[in-house]
C-alpha cells in the first residue's frame, strides 16, 4: 500500500523533471548547432534589421508620438519588406502593440473559387483582437474562451465548497436564526455560529455580485413564440465590426494597447473595410473610458488607393523603398549561390535570364533552400554530377508555378502538354532548320558563282578596270617606259601584281604619244573590303582545300577497297 501510494506520488514528480532535462537539453542542441544550420538554410519569416539606416523606425515613431496621426499608412508593393521593417521598429517599440495579420490566399480570378466575404475578413479581424488578449483582463467580453486552471484555482474551489457548507449549515439552523437563538449569546463562546453565520453572508453577497457583474456580458438574441420571433434591430447588420462595437471598446477600456498593426488586409482589395477601421479608431480615441491615443498602422500596396484618396484617409504616409526587384535580382541570386558554393557551377547567362521572374527576396530563399534538400538526396557519395542549372530551373518552375508543378506529377498541366508535344516540336524545328540550311547554301552558291573561281579571272577583273581607265588606243602599259606589257598579255605577264599596286602607270598608244596616268585606287575600285592580294590568298585556299577533300577521298575509297600488288581485290 505505501508502495503504490510513494508511486503515485513520485511519478509526476518524475516527469516533470524529465521534461524540464529535455527542455533544457534540446535548447543546448538548438544553441550548437545553430551556426551549421544557418549556412545551408534561411528562414522566410520577417527579420528584425531591416532598417538599418533607422530612417523608417525614426517615421513610425514620429507619427506614434503625434497627438494629429491617428491612422498610418506603410506602403509598398509585394515583397518590399514592410513586415520586416515593422518587425524593426518593434524591437524598440517599448509600449504595447497589437498585431493583426491577414496573411491569407486570395483566390485567383479565373479560378472558381469565391470571393472571401467582408463579414470573414472582420471577424478574423474581431478574434485576432479578443482572442489575442488574456480572458482575465476581459471577464465581460460575450467571447467566452476556454481557461486553463490557474494555481489559485483549487484555493478558490475549497472557498466555494466552504461557502456551499456555510449557507447549508446557517438555513439547517433557519428556525433559530428567525427566533434570535442563534445570535445569542454575543460572546466569544458562541464564536463558531456567528463565524459561519458571517462567512455564508459573505459568500452569498460575493456570489449574487459575480452573477450580477456577469449578466453584463448578456445579451438578448431574440425572443421567440410560436409564430412570433423579436430580434434585435442591429442583428441584421452586415458589418460584424459595427456590430460588436461594444466590444471593441471594451477591449481597449481594459487593456493597454495603443498601437494596432494591421497587415495584409490589402489582399482582398476592398477599400470600405479601411472606412470601417477609420470609423473605429476615431470612436475609440473620443471614447471617455480611454485615456490615451490609440493609432492604427496599415501595411498595404501602393495602389489600394486610387487618386489621391491615400492622403484623406491617412495622416502620416511613409513609402517603402523595394530592396529587390526584377533588375538587381541576379545579385540576390548569386549571392545565394555563393553561401551553397555553387558560384562555379552554376552558368551565369542562365542565371541572368530566370532571375527576371523573381522578385521576392523569400522566394529565392525558398528556392535554395529547397536546393540544399533536393540536392542532399538526389547526389551520391559527393560525386557532383548533377547538374545544378537544371535542378535549379526545376525549383524555381516549382516556387513560381507551384500549381502547374503539381499538376506535372498526374500528367497535367502547360508543362506536361509542351512535354508530350516534345517529338513534334522536333520535328518541326528540324524541318524549319533544313529550310533555312538550303536557303543558306543556295545564297552561298550564289555568291561564290559571283567570285572568281581561280587567280586568271581574278586578273581578268582588276584588268578590265585597269583597262576602263586608260584611254582608246592604248596598246602598251607598263610601270615605267622600259617595262611595256602588251594590253593582250597583260593578265598572263609577271609583273601584273606589280602594275596594280603601282600608283602610276605608264601608257603607249603606238605611232602616237604615251603618257602617265595616277592609279591610287584601283584595288579599291574593284573591291572595298579586301585587297587583290587577300582575295588571291583566299582563291590559293580554297583550291587547296578542295585538293585535300579529293585526297582524303581517294584515300577513303582505297580503305574500303583494298587491292593486291597485282592490282586485283582480296
Amino acid at each position: 500500500m505505501d508502495e503504490l501510494f510513494m508511486k503515485k506520488n513520485l511519478l509526476p514528480l518524475i516527469r516533470m523533471l524529465a521534461n524540464s532535462l529535455n527542455s533544457v537539453l534540446s535548447w543546448l542542441e538548438a544553441k550548437d548547432g545553430s551556426t551549421d544550420i544557418h549556412t545551408k538554410f534561411l528562414d522566410l519569416a520577417p527579420t528584425d534589421k531591416a532598417d538599418n539606416a533607422g530612417v523608417y523606425s525614426e517615421a513610425i515613431l514620429f507619427a506614434t508620438n503625434n497627438a494629429k496621426v491617428s491612422n498610418i499608412a506603410l506602403t509598398g508593393p509585394y515583397g518590399s519588406g514592410k513586415s520586416s521593417i515593422i518587425q524593426s521598429f518593434l524591437k524598440n517599440y517599448r509600449r504595447p502593440a497589437l498585431h493583426i495579420s491577414l496573411a491569407t490566399f486570395v483566390p485567383e480570378t479565373n479560378s472558381g473559387e469565391e470571393k472571401v466575404s467582408r463579414q470573414e475578413i472582420e471577424r478574423s479581424i474581431l478574434q485576432q483582437m479578443l482572442y489575442g488578449a488574456d480572458a482575465n483582463k476581459l471577464p465581460l467580453s460575450r467571447f467566452k474562451r476556454i481557461q486553463s486552471p490557474s494555481f489559485w484555482s483549487i484555493f478558490k474551489s475549497l472557498y466555494i465548497t466552504l461557502g456551499i457548507l456555510a449557507l447549508f449549515f446557517v438555513f439547517s439552523k433557519r428556525l433559530d436564526i428567525i427566533s434570535g437563538k442563534f445570535f445569542t449569546p454575543l460572546a466569544f463562546s458562541n464564536g463558531f455560529n456567528l463565524g459561519i453565520g458571517t462567512f455564508a453572508i459573505m459568500f452569498l453577497w460575493m456570489a449574487l455580485h459575480h452573477f450580477y457583474v456577469a449578466s453584463f456580458g448578456l445579451s438578448l438574441k431574440s425572443v421567440s413564440l410560436k409564430d412570433v420571433e423579436i430580434r434585435p434591430a442591429h442583428d441584421d447588420q452586415t458589418s460584424i465590426l459595427n456590430r460588436h462595437l461594444d466590444e471593441i471598446l471594451y477591449f481597449f477600456q481594459s487593456t493597454d494597447y495603443d498601437l494596432v498593426i494591421i497587415e495584409d488586409l490589402d489582399r482582398f482589395n476592398d477599400s470600405e473595410i479601411f472606412v470601417t477601421l477609420r470609423e473605429i479608431n476615431s470612436l475609440v480615441n473620443e471614447n471617455a473610458g480611454i485615456n490615451r491615443t490609440v493609432r492604427f498602422l496599415y501595411a498595404l500596396r501602393d495602389d489600394m488607393f486610387v487618386n489621391t484618396d491615400r492622403t484623406k484617409f491617412f495622416e502620416f504616409i511613409i513609402p517603402v523603398i523595394p530592396i529587390i526587384n526584377t533588375s538587381n535580382s541576379i545579385d540576390m541570386v548569386l549571392k545565394q549561390g555563393r553561401r551553397l558554393a555553387l558560384d562555379e557551377r552554376l552558368d551565369r547567362q542562365f542565371l541572368r535570364e530566370v532571375s527576371r521572374y523573381l522578385n521576392d527576396l523569400r522566394l529565392i530563399n525558398n528556392i535554395f533552400n529547397e536546393y540544399t534538400i533536393y540536392a542532399a538526396n538526389l547526389e551520391t557519395d559527393g560525386d557532383n554530377l548533377l547538374d545544378a542549372n537544371k535542378l535549379l530551373a526545376i525549383l524555381i518552375y516549382k516556387n513560381v508555378y507551384p500549381r502547374d508543378f503539381e499538376r506535372l506529377h498526374r500528367d497535367e498541366g502547360n508543362l506536361a502538354e509542351i512535354l508530350k508535344h516534345q517529338h513534334k516540336l522536333i520535328r518541326q524545328g528540324e524541318t524549319r532548320y533544313r529550310k533555312e540550311i538550303e536557303e543558306l547554301e543556295k545564297i552561298i552558291e550564289i555568291s561564290e558563282r559571283q567570285t572568281p573561281l581561280d587567280l586568271r579571272e581574278l586578273r581578268q577583273v582588276y584588268a578590265m578596270v585597269l583597262i576602263e581607265k586608260l584611254p582608246a588606243g592604248v596598246a602598251n602599259v607598263g610601270i615605267d617606259r622600259n617595262t611595256l606589257i602588251s594590253l593582250t598579255q597583260l593578265v598572263s605577264s609577271d609583273a601584273f601584281e606589280q602594275l596594280i599596286v603601282a600608283p602610276r602607270i605608264y601608257w603607249h598608244i603606238p605611232n602616237n604619244n604615251s603618257s602617265w596616268i595616277d592609279n591610287p585606287n584601283l584595288q579599291s575600285e574593284v573591291d572595298s573590303q579586301k585587297s587583290y592580294f587577300q582575295r588571291k590568298e583566299e582563291i590559293e585556299n580554297k583550291q587547296s582545300d578542295k585538293k585535300n577533300r579529293i585526297l582524303k577521298k581517294n584515300s577513303r575509297s582505297q580503305i574500303k577497297n583494298p587491292t593486291t600488288p597485282s592490282g586485283k581485290a582480296k
